[in-house]
């Protein structure tokens, strides 16, 4: 049996003309998910940006609230609720920190809250003890690596 070359020109025409569709179909299949993810995208993006643009009003509002009740005994109130919530450590907790840690919480919750306590979370290198640190450096130096020659 011989094979001629109209033959063999015919097949690989025909595998070409294979190859291209696949390319053709997987690049519009690609483009598609690329603009359903892009689209996925702006929508979560602009969402995003309504949940900013309510919680900077929230701020604003009880920014103009606090600022509206300049009573002393409401101010010295706000304060003493202030330093309770800041720690032991007698840090201040602005007023807007605490309106914007209760907007983030209330905005993720989808519900009203109220923000009861606030305290810092101590230092990484704080929190890291003594036999942590000791196993640590015990495992890092039982490495053997050979010098370089």
């Amino acid at each position: 049996m011989k094979v001629h070359w109209f033959d063999l020109a015919v097949a690989g025409a025909i595998a070409m003309a294979g190859c291209t569709l696949i390319y053709v179909a997987a690049l519009r299949a690609l483009r598609r998910a690329i603009a359903e993810r892009q689209q996925a995208t702006d929508r979560q993006l602009s969402a995003l940006a309504t949940t900013v643009k309510a919680l900077q009003a929230r701020v604003a509002e009880l920014g103009g609230m606090e600022r509206a009740s300049g009573e002393a005994g409401s101010a010295e109130g706000t304060a003493s609720a202030t330093e309770n919530m800041a720690g032991e450590e007698g840090e201040q907790l602005k007023p807007e920190t605490l309106a914007a840690i209760t907007a983030a919480t209330t905005a993720f919750l989808g519900k009203k809250v109220r923000v009861r306590s606030v305290r810092p979370l101590p230092a990484a290198q704080d929190s890291v003890g003594a036999w942590a640190q000791q196993g640590r450096m015990f495992v890092q130096t039982s490495h053997n690596l050979r010098p370089r020659e």
